[in-house]
């Protein structure tokens, strides 16, 4: 079972571009750390300031590892969350089957 990560994100006007650029960044860094299984960076197609990133990692360890590394800190805390006006993680683990 994985632990998944569903941020949104609502960009100051005008700083979408940037935002993306950093975010671009974050998700090649994050992509190589271990316990990683997926970074993928979306852009509102009706609203570009909304920007969702679904994160993906084997264990909630992972993620508060991924919290912990200094791409995180410089490039997410440093760059992109003073270029938001919003910002909203939902931490997520996957609900049991249930068979019928």
């Amino acid at each position: 079972m994985s632990f998944t990560v569903v941020a949104r994100y609502r960009t100051l006007p005008g700083r979408e571009d940037a935002v993306l650029s950093v975010l671009d960044q974050v998700a090649a860094a994050s992509r190589q750390e271990p316990g990683c299984l997926g970074y993928r960076v979306h852009q509102g197609t009706e609203d570009p300031r909304a920007v969702v990133l679904y994160e993906e990692y084997a264990t909630e360890a992972d993620f508060t590892a991924h919290c912990a590394t200094p791409h995180f800190r410089q490039l997410v805390l440093g760059e992109v969350v003073p270029q938001l006006e919003s910002r909203d993680v939902v931490r997520c683990a996957p609900r049991p089957e249930v068979s019928a």
